[in-house]
């Protein structure tokens, strides 16, 4: 049996479905699938191959699926099969099917469920990208978490991924930095000056008032003493101070985020920075090279959805053809004074992407992106000929609750949650595991003290739980003298493994590479904590199975081969739960203490 028990049964699916219709497309043999059935009385496997070909072989689903049942009932491996449904065919493998996905597990390691799906194809996944302003909060953790996990999922399935943070060091918010952190340089010289005057000489007020600026402008006033204070310690000229002092907090706050991804088990590759995007013009560029495709024309805009004409102002602007990509609108590049867009920017941003070799770009996004997709999706298709692959993974909001009530704010930030405080209260674990229990587009509560509990309510306990029995299980055993390495393991007679309860593991355990290459397709890496967690339900069950019925305990003393067999089951199913939490970024824990 190969590593992956669902690729080769359906590729004997199709073997025998070739010879039934002979005339196929093989294009239409490639949607041909293999799922497992939600109860396993009516079949374990289904396929919907009979549907896929009706059509083009002229015949009805049911006669092609009553075809196929009757060919499959040959195929070694096989133990039943019988049409179900409109052209849906179950089947129910033989024990020894199953048993026989031990070895492979076993020899592959946490490599089991790697495969070829991206073909190498390089993938840039942008995720965090937050503005260098604050402290990150809980908002940008889920997309963390989120980026992250799928970046490591599409590795697993063979993609050559680069992971990316968008530094927002350009525009109006960093400018305010730069005022705020100098108020607090102010404050640290002993200024004169109150807030509300000082937020009256700020263009905008003063945006950002957090706690967390105070030791930016302490370290400021002992670098720098009065030299950029204004007599009487009041405020001097912008032109001599503002630029410096942005830098300097954008500096401080970028090194607290890239500490607080470190907590969280984050690290990316690449920190590229906005203003420098910018400097090189990658936005003009890119603007030329649409213009360069008749892709661009000066035009005026209908009113927006939801504007009367009345209150509308018609003004010719600079616009790129995005419907011709799928998009609702044409998208203004340029204002009417001449200066770029910020779509513009971020076009130039995207095109800096598939410049530097990028075939696949992965955006994580908070929900409020959500009116971005179909533009940018535009813009790369049209700036790739539509040989670039782009999507967008929206990440909804996080509600954090502790006693049963809403957490609001953070002491240091003022306004809001952190993911310093988030860590301090959970630990990086519970926090990665918990921020995939929900789908991203759903919006979410983590609950802190579900987080913490040592219940099978909390899904990071549950797994991280069965990993640490499958631990002892086998350390035990080495103790009593069973080998408990994996080559020796995975050469043990498993035929012993037929009650019910192991073959649901064991079914489970075949589903992992099927799980992989799904998720990937799908970017969804929520499905491997779905997966952990059902995989950590049936061991549990047949551990308890176990306490009612001696002849399922792992260890019998007595019954070395049996023994054997259940200890590479064991065994497997900790590989298996080591790699999906490795996709997660989650430590794999030997003991619960």
């Amino acid at each position: 049996m190969t590593a992956d028990l669902y690729a080769a049964f359906r590729d004997r699916i199709i073997e025998v479905l070739a010879r039934l219709v002979p005339e196929i497309d093989p294009a239409l043999l490639a949607r041909v699938e293999l799922t497992p059935t939600r109860d396993p009385d009516h079949g374990e496997l289904a396929t919907n191959a009979a549907l896929i070909v009706a059509k083009s072989a002229r015949q009805a689903p049911a006669i092609i699926a009553r075809a196929l049942a009757e060919a499959l009932a040959g195929v070694p491996g096989i133990a039943a099969v019988a049409p179900a449904g409109p052209g849906f065919v179950n089947l129910t493998l033989t024990p020894e099917s199953w048993q026989a996905v031990l070895g492979p597990i076993l020899r592959a390691g946490i490599a089991y469920g790697d495969c070829d799906l991206g073909a190498g194809v390089r993938v840039n996944v942008e995720y965090v990208s937050a503005n260098p302003t604050g402290p990150l909060h809980v908002g940008h953790c889920r997309g963390a978490v989120v980026g992250d996990a799928l970046a490591s999922l599409l590795a697993k399935a063979g993609y050559a991924v680069t992971r990316e943070f968008y530094v927002n060091d350009a525009g109006n918010q960093v400018q305010a930095l730069g005022w705020a952190v100098y108020w607090r340089y102010l404050q640290a010289l002993g200024t004169a000056l109150s807030d509300e005057d000082f937020a009256e000489r700020v263009p905008g007020g003063l945006q950002y008032r957090g706690e967390y600026l105070v030791p930016i402008g302490a370290d400021l006033a002992r670098r720098h003493g009065t030299a950029f204070a204004g007599p009487g310690l009041s405020m001097a000229d912008p032109a001599l101070w503002l630029d410096r002092f942005r830098d300097a907090a954008i500096a401080a706050l970028l090194a607290d985020i890239r500490a607080d991804l470190a907590r969280l088990g984050v690290a990316q590759d690449v920190f590229t920075s906005e203003r420098e995007i910018l400097a090189r013009g990658a936005a003009d560029e890119a603007i030329a090279a649409l213009d360069a495709k008749g892709l661009i024309y000066q035009g005026v805009l209908a009113p927006p959805k939801g504007k009367a004409p009345d209150d509308w102002e018609p003004r010719e602007q600079t616009l790129f053809r995005a419907t011709e990509f799928g998009d609702d609108v044409d998208r203004p590049l340029r204002k009417s004074d001449g200066s770029n867009t910020y779509f513009a920017n971020d076009i130039g941003y995207h095109a800096d992407k598939l410049r530097r070799g990028y075939t696949v770009l992965v955006d994580v996004l908070g929900a409020d992106h959500g009116g971005y997709v179909s533009r940018m999706s535009a813009a790369v298709a049209a700036l790739s000929d539509r040989r670039a692959e782009f999507s967008v993974t929206l990440c909804q909001i996080v509600h954090v609750m502790k006693g049963g009530q809403p957490v609001r704010m953070s002491k240091r930030a003022g306004t809001y949650v952190t993911l310093a405080d988030l860590l301090d209260e959970v630990g990086r674990d519970a926090v990665r595991f918990t921020m995939l229990t929900r789908k991203n587009d759903a919006q979410m509560t983590f609950d802190i003290d579900q987080a913490i509990a040592q219940t099978r309510d909390n899904p990071v306990f549950y797994v991280q739980y069965a990993q640490a029995r499958c631990r002892s299980v086998l350390r035990m055993a080495a103790e009593l003298g069973f080998g408990t390495e994996p080559a020796d393991l995975s050469e043990a007679d498993v035929s012993a493994l037929d009650d019910a309860a192991e073959i649901a593991v064991l079914r489970l355990l075949a589903g992992w590479p099927r799980l992989v290459a799904g998720a990937a397709a799908a970017r969804e890496p929520h499905r491997v904590a779905f997966y952990l967690q059902d995989l950590a339900a049936e061991f549990h069950a047949l551990w308890n199975k176990g306490r009612d019925a001696a002849t399922l305990r792992f260890i019998q003393a007595e019954q070395r081969d049996a023994t054997r067999a259940r200890l590479a089951m064991v065994a497997a199913t900790s590989v298996v739960i080591r790699s999906g939490l490795a996709v997660l970024g989650v430590t794999p824990v030997e003991e619960m203490r």
